[in-house]
């Protein structure tokens, strides 16, 4: 199956964010709002981002195909997060006026533990072999998501390890304008990563399946092109998002030509 870039790190936004003292509409709880300005951000234009390939952002889970046990596994994204008392530190050290110099973190300490089996996303920056939180205080990671798995449940319902296939809805390939749920061998997708969607996946918003009947596949990184978006400005974008059919999505991946992934999302 062709690819395109793989989510092994949380995604830079496209244009420069900054801060609002009101309440989130997306995050309850959440006293602040992050906007997003008319600048493009330093991260896009080291891309290149205005010759990069825009994709839809799908609203799902992101999943990862690699091998584990010896054979090819799916395996479900979870971020490493702080502790309660390393995260009180963290949010005071970034509301001090004082910030200039990185968080200092204590992986041994800090964080919350994860299952076993857990490994860092691939991307992730390390100091000393040991792996380096981002900006939120979170190490993104996978965990295997095994046969009979109660918390992946809806992650587990996807593949057959038996027979070693994934249900994948892909372009038909002799019809390339139709959409198909295919059977797809793990091997075909190994080192991909995806997304599930479906009925029991973040409020369910494509409407897949019911509570009786669930439905969950997974859709590659970067399946579904763009076509036709208008100029980087983000005035102009918002502008597409609210008033186009093609722009009734979750947002934009554009993946550029050295591998790095860039994203705007409507909200």
């Amino acid at each position: 199956m062709s690819r395109l870039g793989s989510v092994q790190r949380k995604m830079p936004c496209v244009f420069v964010t900054e801060v609002k003292a009101e309440p989130s509409a997306k995050r309850e709880h959440q006293p602040f709002k992050v906007l997003a300005t008319e600048t493009l951000s330093e991260k896009a234009l080291e891309a290149d981002v205005y010759n990069a390939i825009a994709t839809e952002k799908v609203d799902g889970t992101c999943c990862y195909v690699t091998n584990h046990k010896g054979q090819p596994y799916l395996w479900a994204r979870l971020d490493r997060k702080p502790n309660k008392q390393a995260e009180k530190r963290f949010k005071k050290f970034l509301h001090s006026k004082e910030n200039s110099k990185a968080h200092l973190w204590n992986t041994e300490e800090d964080f919350r533990p994860v299952p076993e089996g857990w490994v860092p996303a691939k991307e992730v920056e390390r100091q000393n072999g040991k792996p380096v939180p981002d900006e939120n205080g979170h190490i993104p990671g996978w965990v295997p998501v095994e046969k009979n798995s109660k918390q992946y449940c809806w992650h587990s319902s996807v593949v057959n390890y038996e027979f070693g296939i994934a249900l994948v809805l892909r372009h038909n390939p002799d019809e390339p304008g139709l959409l198909e749920i295919s059977a797809v061998p793990l091997s075909e997708l190994l080192e991909q990563t995806l997304e599930l969607i479906g009925t029991n996946i973040n409020g369910n918003p494509y409407g897949l399946g019911s509570k009786r009947y669930p439905l969950h596949f997974l859709i590659p990184h970067g399946a579904f092109q763009v076509e036709n978006l208008p100029t980087l400005k983000h005035n102009d974008l918002l502008s597409w998002f609210e008033d186009c059919n093609e722009g009734k999505i979750e947002g934009i991946v554009w993946h550029c030509g050295d591998g790095c992934l860039i994203k705007d999302v409507y909200t």
